[in-house]
């Protein structure tokens, strides 16, 4: 498809059978990125559009974030931010995995560490530069980075961190019920036992991708299909929401759960 192409509405989203990453929605517009293939959005009316033929061919898009309207693309040449029809470059040209906002800072994981900023500030690095960090979740207490070793916390109340070396790289990090959940680089889903450590569990042979958390959900993307966390008999386990094919991000908007896969396109379906 070339650039600036526009997909009918008539026709089926997932007749574009591309390998998606990423996919978010803010109600008014969806937005869709896949590897190697650009980034797709919905126009007013309900089209779909290839946005990112400005953007370099080599691009690889590893999440979106769609915050207070703005686009953010991370990926393998930076964070790129969509606003107005309008891209803007990345100010480092950093590999980039993660991007979230606490009040006016923002903070990035990269291939070089954790990165904050606040406002139109400057970029600083916060930890692990001699490390690849995926994901983080920043909460009032506590800093807890997913990273190519395993996990990291920081405790603000004693200024201190602590390792949790796993043998394997931890891309996606989320809590269920208090427990701090991450997706490991082989599939693995990572379950902090609430004994000051964690389980490196294999669920048959399913592989996890990512974990995304919706209100009081959270949801994991795998090679088989998207699965709900809950608990049976007392243990963290893994329930079936769509089968089929493997799913790699969601989203939820108005009832509506979005779901980019790795071979049908963008599903659509009804919240379970």
């Amino acid at each position: 498809m070339e650039g600036g192409e526009t997909l009918s509405k008539q026709t089926p989203w997932d007749w574009m059978t591309y390998p998606f990453s990423s996919v978010k929605t803010d109600g008014s517009q969806l937005y869709a990125a896949s590897p190697g293939n650009g980034i797709y959005c919905t126009n007013e009316s309900g089209e779909w559009q290839h946005i990112s033929r400005t953007l370099p061919d080599e691009l690889v898009v590893n999440r979106l974030q769609l915050i207070h309207g703005k686009l953010y693309a991370c990926s393998n040449e930076g964070l790129y931010t969509f606003e107005d029809g309008q891209w803007e470059q990345p100010i480092h040209a950093v590999p980039c995995y993660q991007y979230k906002t606490s009040g006016q800072c923002s903070f990035m994981s990269t291939d070089y560490g954790l990165w904050h900023r606040c406002g139109n500030g400057d970029w600083h690095k916060v930890a692990f530069s001699d490390r690849k960090v995926y994901d983080f979740i920043n909460v009032p207490q506590f800093l807890i980075l997913g990273h190519e070793d395993g996990v990291s916390v920081y405790d603000r109340f004693t200024d201190e961190w602590i390792d949790f070396p796993l043998g394997v790289g931890v891309t996606s990090l989320s809590v269920y019920h208090g427990h701090l959940l991450g997706a490991g680089e082989g599939g693995e889903l990572i379950v902090g036992n609430k004994q000051g450590g964690f389980d490196v569990v294999q669920f048959g042979n399913r592989l996890v991708f990512t974990l995304i958390r919706h209100g009081r959900d959270v949801y994991a993307c795998t090679d088989k299909g998207l699965y709900r966390i809950g608990y049976l008999c007392g243990q963290i386990t893994m329930f079936a929401v769509k089968l089929g094919f493997p799913v790699t991000d969601v989203d939820t908007h108005d009832g509506q759960l979005f779901m980019a896969t790795l071979f049908e396109g963008i599903q659509q379906m009804n919240l379970p």
